[in-house]
């Protein structure tokens, strides 16, 4: 049996402190639990985020938009859902730099867009890359957060939604081959997210 003590302990996941894991709803005791838990909440979200009235009549290139989809996908499982974090972590930008950093992400992306400087699958990862990467808004959640919203991005431009390996990542050497080509986007290489991503 395997405790929830961190959920967050296994390898590119990001530790959530004290009193952010003191915020989990449902009255749950092992991390298999939690896991399904948060799958059910984000099938949930997927449905809404996918269902053909939200994708005409929302833009996901909207600040209100992230937050929404982030509190779709854990609104039943964390206090926090939908609330950018007020903690400093291991990765992403400063507190204070959460919102700043998401503006300019937005205005980048739509510029992108507007001017096609990138094919439709390279501007949904490029904005997945710096989200999740660079930015890291939330608490907890955000790969797949910011996996999520590519795939809307993706669709919402014409595409199809990404295959991220075609394995659960959260274990395994799909999450090893994810998490090298982030770290390898980082260093300004995005070559292998996009192969990743379609793989």
């Amino acid at each position: 049996m395997n405790a929830i003590a961190n959920p967050n302990h296994a390898d590119g996941n990001t530790p959530i402190d004290a009193d952010e894991h003191a915020q989990l709803i449902p009255a749950l005791a092992l991390q298999r639990e939690l896991d399904e838990f948060e799958r059910a909440n984000i099938t949930e979200a997927r449905a809404w985020a996918f269902a053909p009235r939200v994708m005409q009549a929302r833009q996901p290139l909207d600040e209100s938009y992230l937050r929404d989809l982030h509190r779709r996908m854990f609104d039943q499982t964390w206090k926090w859902a939908g609330i950018y974090r007020t903690t400093e972590k291991n990765i992403g930008c400063a507190v204070h730099l959460i919102r700043e950093r998401i503006g300019a992400l937005f205005g980048d992306a739509r510029y992108w867009v507007e001017n096609a400087t990138y094919s439709r699958d390279e501007i949904a990862i490029r904005f997945h890359h710096r989200l999740v990467g660079t930015i890291h808004a939330f608490p907890n959640g955000n790969g797949r957060h910011a996996r999520l919203h590519a795939d809307i991005l993706a669709v919402k431009l014409g595409g199809i939604e990404f295959t991220w390996g075609q394995n659960n990542l959260g274990a395994g050497p799909a999450r090893a081959a994810y998490l090298a080509a982030l770290r390898t986007a980082d260093g300004g290489d995005i070559e292998p997210l996009l192969h990743f991503a379609r793989s």
